[in-house]
């Protein structure tokens, strides 16, 4: 047996005006605007194209969260071309219909809450109220006064082609300048001028966050690096597989080094850093973090080549020094002295919270070096160091030096080396002994909290 709820008043007014369209259309101007998102709704869901083009023209709310009721996808394209249509009539008219309060149309996946509080959804009701006013307060989201309209995408550019809305959207924006805006941008293609044509479209001073995942080399970094200088609101930026070409000269590679570098004199919001399987910065990182403008809260250097050098450069930075989270993974520190790392660790104690050296093959020696320093951050909630070889001795003792850590939830560790000794059969045996000779250790340390320390069953050595 299955139940079905039974519409209300509302939703079986809407219903009945949508049974006539040119009758819904003639009555919009007088229509209350809490009747409009769901009037809009069911007019959409039911491809009643006559109603959704003229209510696209009297929408009294500044935003139209168009992105919380479609997904870009082909079967949408129809409602998508419609809704342009109504707002190109509405970019040409001179005057505007007195309700008129569109100023944004949002095509981003966000915003589901307005279309359910509209439909009764009371608990939505108050998530959206709390929402509208971190709003307000978010500069990203401001209305530009010399934009009458502005559309906002998250464009995701990929070696195939785009889907066939995005592809509409970006025809009808063509030629219109500072229409469209983008908050999230992710590349994965090395198709460049595609790239150059959708970037030259965009309001580039509203993008926020930056993400390019794919192999350029040094000189695409080079060529994207003026239109990265342009987004003056840039809060993360995300860098992954940029290769050096064999034959180029010490000289050209830092010719287009300081091409890229030096626009981030111009990244006055960047919080958030990540460079992953970056090689070209081996020895060079200095010249990324002199041209940091402001500190950082989130640093991510990943399987990539440090030198000494590197690191010390990374503790005089001054934009180090209120980082939250600090991820090292998949960088070799064998090489590097214990008080580069030590003196790393005492620059950031302060402010950090999150620490991941997972496979950074930091020895014994190098570790209980870093002790001290460790104990100090206390911030501290999780810290990775997985995949490093390390003693059943230096584990105790590092577990007595954490139990100091008064916000740490999480730590992460591999079974030490000795564990691995003799036979196979015996191994998942004296690992259980370890856990709970560790549990015994640490538990009179930490009395009053709880801390999850997971003793990773695979090699040390990765």
């Amino acid at each position: 047996m299955s139940f079905q709820a039974t519409p209300t008043l509302l939703h079986l007014a809407v219903q009945s005006l949508l049974t006539d369209e040119a009758l819904a259309v003639s009555g919009l101007q007088d229509l209350p605007m809490e009747l409009f998102p769901l009037l809009f709704k069911e007019a959409f869901t039911q491809k009643r194209f006559m109603v959704l083009k003229a209510m696209v023209q009297v929408w009294p709310f500044p935003c139209l969260p168009l992105g919380g009721l479609m997904k870009m996808k082909a079967s949408y394209l129809e409602n998508l071309q419609i809704i342009l249509d109504g707002i190109n009539i509405l970019l040409e008219q001179k005057v505007h219909p007195r309700n008129h309060k569109l100023r944004v149309l949002d095509l981003r996946a966000i915003h589901k809450d307005f279309w359910n509080v509209w439909a009764g959804d009371e608990a939505a009701a108050g998530s959206l109220e709390v929402k509208h006013k971190k709003k307000a307060q978010d500069r990203g989201e401001r209305i530009v006064a010399k934009q009458s309209l502005k559309v906002f995408i998250d464009m995701s550019l990929k070696p195939r082609a785009l889907d066939a809305c995005m592809s509409y959207l970006l025809l009808w924006v063509e030629g219109r300048t500072g229409l469209l805006g983008c908050k999230k941008l992710k590349i994965s293609t090395i198709a460049f001028r595609k790239i150059v044509k959708v970037l030259e479209m965009l309001e580039l001073d509203d993008i926020e966050e930056v993400e390019v995942w794919c192999t350029w080399k040094l000189s695409t970094l080079a060529s994207f690096a003026p239109y990265m200088g342009q987004m003056r609101n840039l809060r993360k930026f995300l860098l992954s597989d940029v290769c050096i070409p064999v034959p180029i000269s010490l000289e050209e590679k830092e010719k287009l080094m300081d091409q890229f570098t030096s626009q981030f004199h111009n990244l006055e919001y960047l919080h958030e850093l990540s460079l992953d399987s970056t090689s070209f910065f081996e020895g060079q990182l200095d010249r990324l973090l002199r041209c940091l403008k402001v500190p950082l809260e989130t640093l991510s250097i990943t399987d990539s080549q440090l030198l000494e050098s590197d690191l010390n450069s990374l503790t005089q930075c001054p934009g180090i020094r209120q980082l939250k989270h600090l991820d090292l993974s998949g960088v070799t520190l064998t090489n590097i002295s214990p008080k580069s790392l030590r003196v790393l660790l005492e620059t950031v104690a302060a402010t950090l919270k999150t620490l991941n050296l997972e496979n950074c093959r930091i020895m014994d020696s190098q570790l209980s070096a870093l002790l001290p320093a460790l104990s100090s951050c206390s911030q501290l909630t999780t810290f990775n160091y997985v995949k490093n070889p390390i003693s059943v001795a230096l584990l105790k003792r590092l577990l007595c030096h954490t139990a100091r850590l008064n916000h740490l939830s999480l730590e992460m560790y591999s079974t030490p080396w000795e564990i691995y000794g003799g036979p196979v059969a015996f191994h998942h045996k004296r690992l259980e002994q370890l856990r709970e000779e560790l549990r015994r250790t640490v538990e009179p340390l930490k009395p009053t909290r709880t801390v999850l320390i997971r003793i990773i069953s695979s090699s040390p050595f990765g």
